[in-house]
């Protein structure tokens, strides 16, 4: 269901279950955290097998959970976004296909969002009794504002790439997103954990700033040292 091959500073994790969408179970999930928790590159591409990127919960395994067992999926769910968001690499999501659900919750949950013109963005669980509780009712208002979260949460619709990315839901609209992954993995390794790590701090400001300055001198340093 998850593969995971390294090549050069970027892993691929690849959502394998095509047939399926990509939708992910709990063992899926657990499986996907793993993978990304174990690679050991300075980039992760993350992408999906087939015509999708993920169709997110596998709604088979949803319509059979009892209330403690629907919220340890959610809670799964959770985990495996947050594992996402603090890797010490830097995630891409390669999104070509449908972003469904939790599969858009995922994406939420990396570094950047890259898509082809072929992807589809929607959280549709409205249509169906459910929402997004892969931490996409927090990441969701963080990425695009409260007003665009509403209307994609409330209403179920679904936007193309080119509406997403007037949003800032993706960052940038490409033929083939592993390129901006390359682009990225060819910066220093040291300068790319550190830049995410400031970028994703929500201390106070005056805190950050001070984090800031010491991360750029112990750079500057490693930098003075490597030079000779």
């Amino acid at each position: 269901m998850i593969e995971a091959a390294a090549d050069g500073r970027i892993t691929t994790v690849t959502l394998a279950r095509p047939e399926r969408r990509n939708a992910l179970t709990p063992a899926g999930l657990d499986a996907l955290r793993a993978a990304v928790a174990d690679a050991e590159t300075s980039v992760v591409s993350l992408r999906g097998a087939g015509e999708a990127f993920c169709a997110g919960a596998d709604l088979d395994v949803v319509d059979g959970l009892d209330g403690d067992a629907a919220a340890d999926l959610a809670r799964r769910g959770q985990r495996t976004a947050t594992a996402i968001a603090e890797s010490d690499s830097v995630v891409v999501a390669g999104v070509d296909g449908a972003a469904r659900g939790g599969g858009l919750e995922l994406a939420l949950a990396c570094d950047l969002r890259v898509a082809t013109p072929a992807a589809t963005f929607a959280e549709p669980g409205v249509e169906f009794g459910l929402f997004g509780a892969w931490g996409g009712t927090v990441r969701l208002p963080r990425v695009v504002g409260e007003g665009e979260a509403m209307d994609l949460a409330l209403s179920g619709r679904v936007v193309d790439a080119a509406e997403a990315r007037r949003m800032g839901l993706v960052s940038r609209v490409v033929e083939d997103p592993r390129a901006v992954a390359e682009q990225i993995a060819d910066n220093d390794p040291a300068a790319l954990s550190v830049v995410k790590e400031r970028l994703r701090d929500d201390a106070d400001p005056e805190t950050r700033e001070e984090r800031e300055a010491a991360a750029f001198a112990d750079l500057a340093a490693d930098r003075r040292s490597r030079k000779g």
